[in-house]
């Protein structure tokens, strides 16, 4: 029999009311980390319980909008007082922290390397710093290892999370595996061939011997030492990347993409999409954000910009009182020829918006806003928008 697919949200509020991790997805420059704080914000106002967003987005435009002079690793509470200023008593707590990739880093190795002496060994290579900073797959690996262990805390009722532009989004998904697979790997096996053997076969030693003399011998058995301790948590890493996994793939996670219309964009959010269902992971809702209001497709409004652009002269003495009849019909047919061609623009936005949203539960639309959101009354405002 096939499996019946759960009952859609008819909502964003009742999405998130639904799940218990919501991550947040999209190209840099659309409005991504203000909607998922928006999102949270709204929660916490609305719903009971402990509501957390966490960025792993290096960028602190977070902090900015809930009001904090500052965050990191450890969570920390949004005074309840900002919510009280913008003329709300939450119903729930909102949390909010960012992710520093050395600490969570150090607290993993503490909390998973097999006795004390590997763990300070790790911690006191020379190449552990630079590699936990700098590796590639770092800072996404680290960040799923985070969210992993703060849901498997239990202390929230909703986690939000904020994820890098969409690509690297990509990598955020697939950031355990990789890691696991690079431990693995043949690379791995013979950069630690010097700490285990001093045996080096013929076919390796020139390549031992053109390393020896471009990094030093030293260079090298930092490197195969760190990744020998490494390995003794292995079996620790493949663990977690298949429980990391599962909770991705688990129907309390959701995912929502966020995106403006315009080309690019798009282009970033359908290559999301796609990704999403190829992983057979759900996506919960499309946020279109800077969307021209549904006011320009309304047709009375269409009907008097079209006669205001054929019958300018006709309405002109309603409204010169003084000034020069010419240059008010130049305004007024100017006028109703802008809101034509807005027009234009917002039924292909709405053609986009209807071809991208078709595997969505819950589609979202933001108008542009005329100012910046830089409290947390800015983002309840928004998210009263992305609830409607």
């Amino acid at each position: 029999m096939a499996r019946r697919r759960p009952p859609s949200a008819a909502s964003l509020d009742q999405l998130l009311a639904a799940k218990e991790i919501v991550i947040f997805c999209g190209s840099g420059g659309v409005g991504k980390t203000t909607s998922a704080a928006a999102a949270a914000a709204t929660a916490a106002a609305h719903f009971g319980g402990k509501i957390l967003v966490i960025t792993v987005d290096p960028a602190r435009r977070l902090a900015n909008a809930l009001g904090l002079e500052t965050f990191g690793n450890v969570e920390t509470q949004v005074p309840p007082e900002l919510f009280r200023e913008a003329g709300i008593e939450p119903r729930g707590e909102l949390w909010a922290a960012m992710l520093d990739t050395k600490q969570s880093w150090d607290e993993l190795v503490r909390s998973h390397a097999p006795d004390p002496a590997t763990r300070d060994a790790i911690l006191a290579n020379p190449l552990y710093d630079n590699i936990t900073r700098r590796f590639v797959q770092s800072h996404d690996y680290i960040a799923m290892e985070r969210l992993y262990d703060i849901h498997r805390s239990g202390r929230y009722d909703l986690i939000i999370v904020d994820t890098p532009p969409t690509r690297n989004a990509i990598d955020f998904l697939e950031a355990s595996e990789r890691m696991a697979d690079f431990f693995s790997s043949r690379l791995l096996r013979w950069l630690t061939v010097p700490a285990r053997s001093r045996i080096v076969t013929m076919a390796s030693k020139p390549f031992y011997t053109v390393a020896d003399r471009i990094l030093g011998s030293q260079f090298l058995q930092d490197i195969a030492e760190f990744f020998l301790l490494f390995q003794t948590m292995y079996d620790g890493f493949v663990e977690r990347a298949r429980a990391v996994t599962r909770t991705l793939s688990d129907k309390r996670t959701t995912f929502v993409v966020v995106s403006t219309l315009e080309t690019s964009p798009v282009r970033e959010a359908e290559y999301f999409v796609d990704a999403l269902q190829e992983r057979r992971l759900h996506l919960g809702a499309v946020v279109f954000n800077k969307v021209l209001p549904e006011f320009f497709t309304d047709s009375g409004a269409t009907n008097a910009a079209t006669r205001l652009c054929r019958e300018a002269e006709a309405f002109t003495p309603i409204v010169a009182d003084g000034l020069d009849p010419d240059d008010v019909t130049r305004v007024l047919h100017e006028v109703g020829e802008s809101f034509l061609n807005f027009q234009v623009v917002a039924k292909r936005e709405a053609e986009q918006r209807a071809e991208l949203a078709v595997s969505a539960d819950v589609v979202a639309t933001v108008p542009y806003a005329d100012h910046d959101i830089t409290d947390v009354a800015g983002l309840l405002e928004l998210g009263r928008a992305l609830w409607r």
